[in-house]
Formats: C-alpha cells, sequence, structure tokens
C-alpha cells in the first residue's frame, strides 16, 4: 500500500488521517521541530511527513511511533479521536500518572466528591451487579430485587428495548461500537430516572471505561466472582454456549477473559464469591450487604 492510498476510500478514514495530520503539525510547530529536523530525528523521509501532515499519507504503526517519540509524545497523542486535551487536562494527567497506582482510588474519590456527577449522591438505590457470564447475575439480581421490593433491571434487555432489535442484530448491523453507544444511552436513562433497583450489567460492561465509569459512579457494584470452571459449568447447564460455540479452546478462552478483565471488575465495591455456594447462600451474603443495611 502506498502512502496516499486509501484502505477503502472511506470518507472516515481519511478525517482520520486529516486529524491525526493536523495533530502532528500542531505538535511540531508547538516543539519548534522543523521537517527536517523531525526526519533526523525520526528516521523517517520528509517528504513522508510531508504526507502526513497533508492527511494523504497512511502512515503504518512503527513509523508513527517513531514520530511520536521523536517529538517527545506517545503514539496515542497523534492518534487519539477525541478533540487535542486543554494545557490544565495535561497537566492533570501528568499529575495522575506520577501517582503510585494506590493512589489513583483515593484521588479520583477526591474528584468525585468535589465534581462528580449528581446521581452519584443517590448510588445507593441503585445496586449492580457485574461479571463474567455465568456469575449468576440474573438470578440473584431477580431474587434480591425481590426481597428488597426494588425493580430488577437485566442491561442487556434494556439494551434490546432501546435499539428494538435483540442483542445479535444490533453488533450485527451497529457493530460493538454502536452496542457500546445503546449501552451507555440505556444506562444513563436508568440513572436519570432515579429508581431503587438492582441491575444485572453485560460481562464485557467493564471493558468501555466510560460506560464502566458511570455504573462505579452511580451505582453501588458487586462483583460476583466465580472459579472458570464454574462459569463454564453454569453456561453449559443454561444451555447457552454462544460464545464458546466450535471452539474446542473454550476453556483456555474463558480463562483468557476472565484474567483480561480481573483487575476491573475488582474495582467494585464489594467482591462475593459464588463458586461451591447455593442461590440462598449467595443471597442471604447479598441483602447483609453493609451498602443495603444503609439504604
Amino acid at each position: 500500500m502506498t502512502t496516499t492510498e486509501r484502505l477503502n476510500g472511506d470518507p472516515d478514514d481519511d478525517a482520520f488521517l486529516a486529524t491525526v495530520g493536523a495533530r502532528l503539525r500542531t505538535i511540531r510547530a508547538r516543539r519548534g521541530v522543523t521537517r527536517r529536523d523531525l526526519s533526523r530525528l525520526s528516521r523517517v523521509s520528509e517528504r513522508y511527513i510531508a504526507q502526513l501532515e497533508a492527511g494523504s499519507g497512511n502512515v503504518s504503526i512503527l513509523l508513527l511511533r517513531r514520530i511520536a517519540r521523536a517529538l517527545g509524545v506517545g503514539s496515542e497523542e497523534l492518534t487519539a479521536e477525541h478533540p487535542e486535551r486543554s494545557v490544565e487536562r495535561l497537566l492533570i494527567d501528568q499529575l495522575l500518572a506520577q501517582l503510585p497506582d494506590q493512589r489513583l482510588a483515593e484521588a479520583r474519590e477526591m474528584l468525585q466528591q468535589r465534581f462528580g456527577r449528581q446521581e452519584s449522591r443517590t448510588r445507593a438505590r441503585r445496586l449492580a451487579l457485574i461479571g463474567l457470564r455465568g456469575a449468576g447475575k440474573s438470578t440473584l439480581g431477580r431474587k434480591l430485587a425481590e426481597r428488597l421490593g426494588v425493580r430488577f433491571v437485566e442491561l442487556d434487555r434494556e439494551v434490546e428495548r432501546e435499539g428494538r432489535m435483540e442483542l445479535s442484530d444490533i453488533f450485527a448491523i451497529h457493530g460493538q461500537e454502536g452496542f457500546r453507544r445503546l449501552e451507555r444511552a440505556t444506562l444513563e436513562r436508568l440513572v436519570r430516572e432515579d429508581t431503587a433497583a438492582v441491575i444485572a450489567a453485560g460481562g464485557g460492561i467493564v471493558a468501555e471505561p466510560a460506560t464502566f465509569g458511570l455504573l462505579l459512579d452511580t451505582c453501588v457494584t458487586v462483583w460476583l466472582r466465580a472459579s472458570p470452571e464454574e462459569h463454564m459449568k453454569r453456561v453449559i447447564e443454561q444451555g447457552d454456549t454462544r460464545p464458546m460455540r466450535d471452539n474446542r479452546r473454550a476453556m483456555e478462552d474463558l480463562r483468557a477473559i476472565l484474567a483480561s478483565r480481573e483487575s476491573l471488575y475488582a474495582r467494585a465495591d464489594f467482591t462475593v464469591d459464588t463458586s461451591g455456594r447455593t442461590v440462598a447462600q449467595v443471597l442471604d451474603e447479598l441483602a447483609s450487604l453493609p451498602a443495603l443495611a444503609a439504604a
């Protein structure tokens, strides 16, 4: 593929390349680096850099990384699809980057208290269950809602109502990005309604930072934890093997998914282990959580 060749002539691709080019020009000018100097520092031809800045160069990942490093920025600074960050935001990001991981939760809590959304102050009215498929979110969520006398909401079903089609059709027509937009819009609507509820969230909600952040801010969250073997056993018992269909490495894949999400699930307010326990036992533990007792 040449530097001026488009992938499919997609206008969205053209707009993205133009954005990358404009951002490169701005950062280079801000640092007072000429194209010639940037070419020398990055070992990327000056002609290539000129094409990239003009929005006509489809640069490879490795070359883009070289250019970014030569300018002293991360490659994500050039490719980020959000608007260029303000100076204040850059300074805040730099401050947070200097904090050790164990202090980030403290910093987030301080920001949340000072600048958080109004709905976060009534988060105790909403309990959200998170976890991998087969954790028991729907079964336990429905029974817990009945015990508490509040509404039960299965977020995926609400997304289907919002999109007026089944999840499989949403993914087929709108793709992963379309589904995530609907999921966030649905959660925002539920929060605005401010109705006491137990919410069973989709297993992958933690992979979408903005939506997961909204869930953490506005709901008391509980990670229903289980071993990979327990997850697989429950999914098979439910007769729903869609994620693992025709996959001989099903358990290996499930372990990898769980491992990649564990640190995200662990951000929940509470963790309740469901492995080897009856529904009644787990339900009693959920009902006795301090957040519910105080609500």
